[in-house]
C-alpha cells in the first residue's frame, strides 16, 4: 500500500509560477557595477519569511557573494508580492528558499575593418588615398 502524504496547508506562491519568477528576476535585476568590474558570477542562496497574505516579511542571506550581489538579490527577493492563501482560517508564516543567480553579460565582440582605396589623379598624376573604416558589432 502506498504512502501518500497530503498537504493540508498551503503556501504562497509567485503569480504565474517558476516561469514567471525567473522572468521577474532577469527583468528586474541590476547587475551590481562591482560585480561588473571584478568579473563576478555566482548564486545568491537567500531564506525568506512570506506571511499568508504574500508579503516579505523578512529576508535573510544564507550564501553570499559580494560585490552588491547580496544587497541586489535582498532588493529583488523584497519587492515581491505573493499570491496569498487561506488555510482553512489559520495565519500561518512561511519560509521559503531562493537561490539567485548571477551572471555577467556575454562581452560584445567588434570586428574592425579598414580599407585603403588608392586613385591617381588624371590632372596631377598625384596618388591620392582614401580611408574607409568599418566596424561590425557582433
Amino acid at each position: 500500500m502506498k504512502n501518500s502524504k497530503k498537504r493540508f496547508l498551503k503556501l504562497p506562491e509567485y503569480p504565474g509560477g517558476k516561469e514567471a519568477f525567473k522572468k521577474y528576476i532577469r527583468t528586474n535585476m541590476r547587475y551590481p557595477q562591482e560585480a561588473l568590474e571584478k568579473k563576478i558570477e555566482g548564486i545568491v542562496q537567500l531564506a525568506a519569511e512570506i506571511d499568508d497574505n504574500g508579503n516579505v516579511l523578512d529576508v535573510g542571506i544564507e550564501k553570499e557573494l559580494g560585490a552588491g550581489c547580496d544587497e541586489e538579490a535582498v532588493r529583488l527577493i523584497k519587492n515581491i508580492i505573493f499570491g496569498g492563501v487561506k488555510n482553512r482560517g489559520i495565519r500561518l508564516k512561511s519560509r521559503k528558499i531562493f537561490k539567485i543567480e548571477f551572471k555577467l553579460p556575454p562581452e560584445k565582440k567588434k570586428i574592425k575593418y579598414n580599407l585603403i582605396k588608392s586613385n591617381k589623379n588624371l590632372i596631377t598624376g598625384k596618388k591620392q588615398s582614401k580611408k574607409y573604416s568599418y566596424t561590425i558589432n557582433l
